[in-house]
């Protein structure tokens, strides 16, 4: 019973993580800027990362300016994360019987490299923005093969 707790805890981990990175899809532009002011001051842009955000933030002033309705795919992006909170969150409810949702979510933190490493040169974004993402996968992924592995010792 004490493995069932800590994969519920492990789950709730995930789900907050979800829910946290969609709602902050939204104010994208201000975060981005109080993150350039606490990473780089008001200095000129250093290295490729930082004008990469600065270059990030001009691209989503400018079609929030000129067409907003692209932004639609960020109110997407952040639906997507709450409906996967939702699911990891109804896990939590009974871990033995949903545990292909822990093995769905371990597969997409598998996947997350690959689809970084497939779109980030067609997309033209600088290499180091694969780490970047490449970070989410293993924040994800030990949370949940914990649970996964406390799951499956109830499952004996």
């Amino acid at each position: 019973m004490k493995s069932l707790k800590r994969a519920k805890w492990m789950l709730g981990i995930v789900v907050f993580g979800l829910v946290v990175s969609g709602i902050t899809v939204w104010p994208a532009v201000p975060e981005l800027k109080i993150a350039v002011r606490i990473v780089w001051g008001d200095s000129q842009p250093a290295g490729v990362l930082h004008s990469f955000v600065l270059q990030a933030i001009e691209g989503l002033e400018s079609v929030e300016a000129k067409h907003p309705f692209m932004m639609y795919a960020h109110d997407w992006l952040a639906f997507a994360h709450i409906v996967l909170a939702i699911m990891f969150a109804g896990a939590i409810r009974d871990p033995v019987r949903n545990v292909w949702i822990v093995q769905c979510g371990l597969i997409m933190c598998a996947l997350v490299p690959v689809l970084a490493g497939i779109c980030i040169p067609i997309r033209e974004l600088p290499l180091v923005w694969f780490w970047i993402d490449f970070t989410f996968a293993p924040a994800a992924a030990l949370p949940l093969w914990i649970a996964l592995r406390d799951i499956r010792r109830e499952e004996i």
